[in-house]
C-alpha cells in the first residue's frame, strides 16, 4: 500500500513538473484521427487543432497538396495516432483576448487550440516544427512560444523540410531559344570547320610545275572540296 502510495505521489509530480507554466494539462486522450499536419480528432473533444504552429495543407479532392504537406501529415500520425495523449491548454491565449469568454480556446472552426504532448512527455507541436515540417504562426505571447522558436531556428539552421533548398531546375517555358538567324549560322560555322578538318586530314596537298598548291580527292583525283551539302533532297 505504501508503494503505491508513493507511486501515485510521483506520477502527479512528474506530470506538475513537465507542464509549462500558465497552462492546463487534461487527462490522458485517446488520437482517433489525424486530418492533416496540425489537426487531430481524439476521444471526448473532437477535433483539436495544434497551438502556435501551421503545417502546410493536404490537398482535398482534386486539389493538389503544398510542398510536404503529406508529410507533417504522415509524421503526426506516427507520433499521436491510437496512442493516448494530454493536451495543454495556454491560458495566455485566453488572457490576450484572443478567445475571450470562451473555455477551452477555440479557433474559427471551432477547434479546441492546445499543446500536444505524448505519453513520453515529447511535446508534438515543437517536434513538427523541429523537423521543417511546420512553421510558428503564434501571433500573441504564447506560454510555449520561447520554445518553439528554437525550434524553427534550428529547422532553419539545419534547413530541414521545407527550410531545405529546392533544386533548381529550369521550366521549359523559361528555357531562352536561339533565334533562327543564329541556329543556321551556327551549323554554317560547323560545317565549314568539319570540311576543313576532312580536307587536312584526307586530301593530299599538290604543287603544280609553277608552285601553285591546290588538293585533290584522294578517291576522284578530282580537284575542289569532297565535303557534300547535308541538305536532303527534294
Amino acid at each position: 500500500m505504501h508503494f503505491l502510495l508513493t507511486l501515485c505521489l510521483w506520477a502527479v509530480a512528474a506530470a506538475a513538473i513537465g507542464a509549462a507554466p500558465d497552462t492546463k494539462r487534461s487527462d490522458p486522450l485517446l488520437v482517433r484521427a489525424v486530418i492533416d499536419g496540425d489537426t487531430i480528432d481524439v476521444a471526448l473533444y473532437g477535433r483539436v487543432r495544434l497551438l502556435g504552429i501551421d503545417a502546410p495543407e493536404v490537398g482535398r479532392g482534386f486539389d493538389t497538396s503544398a510542398p510536404f504537406g503529406r508529410e507533417a501529415r504522415d509524421r503526426l500520425s506516427q507520433l499521436v495516432l491510437r496512442r493516448w495523449v494530454r493536451l495543454e491548454q495556454d491560458d495566455r491565449l485566453r488572457a490576450s483576448g484572443a478567445s475571450a469568454g470562451q473555455a477551452p480556446a477555440l479557433d474559427s472552426y471551432n477547434r479546441r487550440l492546445a499543446y500536444v504532448l505524448t505519453e513520453t512527455g515529447e511535446f508534438v507541436n515543437a517536434t513538427l516544427v523541429r523537423e521543417g515540417l511546420a512553421r510558428v504562426s503564434a501571433r500573441v505571447p504564447l506560454a510555449r512560444l520561447a520554445e518553439l522558436k528554437r525550434a524553427e531556428a534550428e529547422a532553419q539552421a539545419f534547413r530541414r523540410g521545407m527550410w531545405g533548398a529546392a533544386p533548381q531546375i529550369p521550366m521549359p517555358r523559361y528555357t531562352r531559344r536561339s533565334s533562327p538567324g543564329r541556329r543556321t549560322a551556327g551549323l554554317s560555322s560547323a560545317k565549314s570547320k568539319t570540311c576543313q578538318r576532312f580536307r587536312s586530314s584526307t586530301q593530299p596537298i599538290v604543287r603544280s610545275a609553277s608552285g601553285t598548291s591546290f588538293t585533290t580527292d584522294s578517291t576522284t583525283g578530282r580537284s575542289g572540296s569532297s565535303c557534300s551539302s547535308s541538305r536532303p533532297g527534294r
